[in-house]
């Protein structure tokens, strides 16, 4: 037997393509159906690309798809019978879904029947009483046989055996009046036979017992009856009586009702009184199964005469089943960057009630970025509806459900897990705009400085950042000089020892780069300030110490509480508070005469000078800082108390002395011994010298337009405004021609006399410095105060 086939195709939004094919039942496992490829016009590389696959749902698979030689072939045995029953033509039908594109053909396969059931009667024998009297032409109910094949195959004709008294028709009937006394019991054979090729039959025994004479049958009322049943109707639901009458009196008119020729699914659905007829439930009705039921009811008296009518009740449908939804087709996980509009998933919906009871809505959550429509009946396309962000929503569930038309209306759901792929759209960002960090100098280099980091929206790879630094340039070298960057903790290292006072701040650019393909970047500001640490010592700038000429401050006895003697510059290259300067007075030759400003470093007076004041005052300064821990300078300061120059000439060379006394104390008890050896013979010489002098001296002055030498400390400049030294200070004398008493003024608070003197000369003075040339720089950062000078 050949399989043939139709074939139709219809384009819906996707390939649809309905192909028929005819093959007889009971055909072996593995038994070619028909070639689907070349039906279908597809080739066998269609078919692999596309995992053509069969969806039949939930019903079993009784065809196979070879997709290597695109045949369909038998996976299961087919009894027409079991599938079918007595509906023909008998088909069942199952989709094939190919990928990629998505591409659905229908395949409908009907089943032909073949002559593979005899007809049988119910029961091996029949037993008839029929009454001697009964009319030539009266009719007898006779068993049927049931044969499951249908139209040729399936029950055709009856066959009596030949006899005298009976000839079968449509109902059996007397062909000639019985005799109970001549032939009590009769038996005849009655066969069944199809029409099939070769032909089938069944044969049952029929043994008939004449009675006495009972010449009236039953009679119904009606020759149909019609009623209607509601599905998963109660048990003991009524649904009509039947009613026969015998015209017959006594037990010859006494009428009982039976049910005849039930077939197999229809006994024990139903029952009927005997007595009244009344007809009732006694099984679970279902409207999916059977829509329509036909009884053969008998009504049959006590002489043996019988009726038959039938019953027809129709079965109205309840909602009672839910939509059952398969997914044909579901793509997951997609790409975040997929295009609106792009087929999700294929379901399809089915539900076993009719009219409206079986008319399906599908929906899903109206605030999911999904769309679903109709693609074929009961078939539905999942779609997308707008761009997908995974950085936003990683995964949807997805619920759709499906109601039906229904009152009530029932639904079923089911949920899709739709997982979104990553795609490398986001560069790392950084926690902060801008980073800042502190390093004190003189670290150890490779010490950790601080940590930046980034963060990448994406998922594994394309999240992955790494770190490197631009190459940019700090101080005219590259920055990967200063500091270096662990690539995957974004952890800085100072590759150098740093030095505030070379280097007060670093300016970083870092990159952070992500492991997609092509990678995405961004970069962030990084500055790094350099903290100052306290590992310079005040320098003094004021008063210079130097081996050779010797500086002495000049202090009037005249002077009073308070006196400006001078001032001690000192300059920290620190900054901050590690820049600071305290002034302390150390040591002094007289104590109680000087004092020194904590934060000025003024050297003052702090009583009345007198006559009684030696002549040379030795003052040790120090100078320290406010570090920690602190540093400190320290500077020794001579100050002359005399009225005039000449005063102290004889004591120049002492302070040369007086400084190599603090270093050498057996030094000067050698000197002294022998100055004192020597103070005697000279004494009268150094009396007449000092009267020399003077008159000398005040010649000198008299003569001259410059005051005596002040001086100046070098300039000093701090590029960050931290210094300590912000002014130069000036001094002048004015002296008259004829007094050892000098007027000093004072140009500004920094002013004063300084005489400088050079122990290894034979003059009395050197020349006066000028400041001129200080004064006439115009890039100088120090305020200078003026320069007054005037002689009397």
């Amino acid at each position: 037997y050949m399989p043939c086939h139709v074939c139709v195709c219809v384009c819906v939004l996707m390939v649809v393509c309905q192909i028929r094919y005819s093959i007889p039942e009971e055909m072996k496992k593995g038994s070619l159906i028909g070639n689907v490829a070349q039906d279908l016009g597809l080739d066998l590389k269609r078919l692999r690309s596309g995992r053509a696959k069969i969806l039949t749902g939930e019903s079993p698979q009784y065809a196979d798809l070879k997709t290597d030689k695109g045949i369909l072939v038998v996976n299961e045995r087919m009894d027409r019978e079991q599938l079918c029953g007595d509906v023909t033509p008998c088909s069942f039908s199952f989709d094939i879904i190919l990928e990629n594109p998505i591409e659905l053909h229908r395949v409908i396969i009907e089943i032909v029947d073949i002559n593979d059931h005899s007809p049988v009667f119910k029961s091996e024998r029949i037993a008839l009483e029929i009454s001697e009297s009964a009319a030539v032409g009266s009719r007898f109910d006779l068993e049927n046989a049931e044969d499951p094949d249908v139209e040729a195959n399936g029950l055709q004709d009856y066959i009596l055996t030949p006899n005298e008294n009976f000839v079968l028709k449509q109902q059996d009937n007397i062909d000639k009046p019985l005799d109970r006394e001549m032939n009590p019991h009769l038996s005849l054979k009655l066969i069944a036979v199809d029409g099939g090729s070769p032909q089938r039959s069944g044969t049952v025994n029929i043994y008939v017992t004449v009675l006495d004479a009972n010449d009236n049958a039953p009679v119904f009322n009606q020759s149909v009856y019609r009623a209607t049943v509601i599905e998963n109707a109660p048990f003991g639901t009524y649904i009509t009586t039947v009613n026969a009458s015998d015209a017959d009196a006594g037990s010859y008119g006494l009428v009982t009702y039976y049910f005849s020729n039930l077939k197999g699914t229809l006994a024990g659905v139903f029952n009927i009184d005997n007595l009244t007829g009344k007809i009732s439930v006694t099984s679970q009705i279902d409207f999916e199964k059977d829509r329509k039921y036909e009884l053969r009811v008998g009504a049959k008296d006590q002489g043996g005469l019988n009726e038959a009518s039938k019953v027809i009740i129709e079965v109205i449908d309840v909602n009672d089943n839910a939509p059952v939804i398969n997914v044909m087709s579901f793509s997951t996980p997609i790409s975040e960057d997929a295009p609106a509009g792009m087929t999700i998933a294929v379901i399809n919906v089915k539900d076993s009630d009719s009219d409206q009871n079986g008319q399906i809505t599908c929906s899903i959550d109206s605030k999911l970025q999904f769309k679903i429509q109709s693609l074929l009946p009961n078939y539905y396309n999942l779609l997308s509806d707008v761009v997908f962000d995974r950085e936003t929503t990683s995964e949807y569930n997805i619920t759709i459900t499906a109601t039906d038309s229904g009152s009530p209306p029932l639904s079923s759901a089911t949920t899709l897990r739709l997982v979104i792929s990553d795609v490398n759209d986001n560069a790392p960002i950084f926690t902060k705009k801008t980073y800042s960090a502190h390093v004190v100098e003189n670290n150890e280099p490779g010490i950790s400085i601080f940590t930046v980091s980034a963060r990448d929206a994406d998922w594994n790879q394309n999240a992955g950042v790494s770190y490197l630094l631009e190459d940019t340039q700090v101080s005219g070298s590259p920055a990967s000089t200063h500091v270096s960057i662990n690539s995957e903790t974004g952890v800085l290292y100072a590759a150098r020892s740093f030095d505030y006072e070379q280097i007060k701040a670093l300016q970083l650019v870092v990159k952070a780069q992500d492991g997609g393909s092509p990678p995405l970047s961004s970069n962030v500001s990084v500055r790094i300030l350099i903290q100052d640490q306290n590992d310079n010592a005040p320098q003094v700038l004021y008063p210079v110490q130097t081996g050779g000429s010797l500086v002495a401050e000049m202090v009037p006895r005249s002077a009073d509480v308070g006196y400006l003697v001078t001032k001690v510059v000192a300059v920290d290259v620190d900054s901050g508070q590690n820049a600071w300067l305290s002034y302390k007075l150390q040591k002094a030759t007289d104590r109680a005469l000087f004092e020194v400003g904590l934060q000025n470093g003024e050297i003052r007076t702090i009583r009345q000078v007198t006559d009684k004041d030696a002549v040379k005052q030795r003052l040790t300064v120090i100078v320290e800082d406010n570090g920690q821990p602190s540093r400190s300078a320290t500077v020794i300061v001579n100050v002359a108390v005399a009225d005039s120059f000449p005063e102290v000439l004889s004591e120049f060379t002492d302070f040369t002395h007086d400084k190599e006394y603090n270093d050498n104390l057996t030094f000067y008890l050698v000197l002294a011994l022998a100055v004192v050896s020597f103070l005697f013979i000279t004494c009268l010489v150094v009396i007449i010298s000092v009267k020399i002098y003077r008159w000398r001296q005040s010649r000198i002055l008299y003569h001259s337009s410059l005051p005596v030498i002040p001086y100046y400390p070098p300039r000093y400049s701090d590029t960050l405004g931290t210094g300590t030294l912000q002014h130069v200070y000036n001094y002048e004398v004015c002296r008259t021609t004829d007094s050892r008493k000098s007027d000093c003024k004072v140009g500004n608070a920094g002013s004063q006399n300084v005489l400088i003197m050079d122990p290894s000369s034979t003059g009395t003075m050197q020349r006066i410095q000028s400041e001129k040339s200080i004064l006439d720089e115009p890039d100088s950062p120090l305020e200078v105060s003026s320069i007054r000078c005037c002689c009397a």
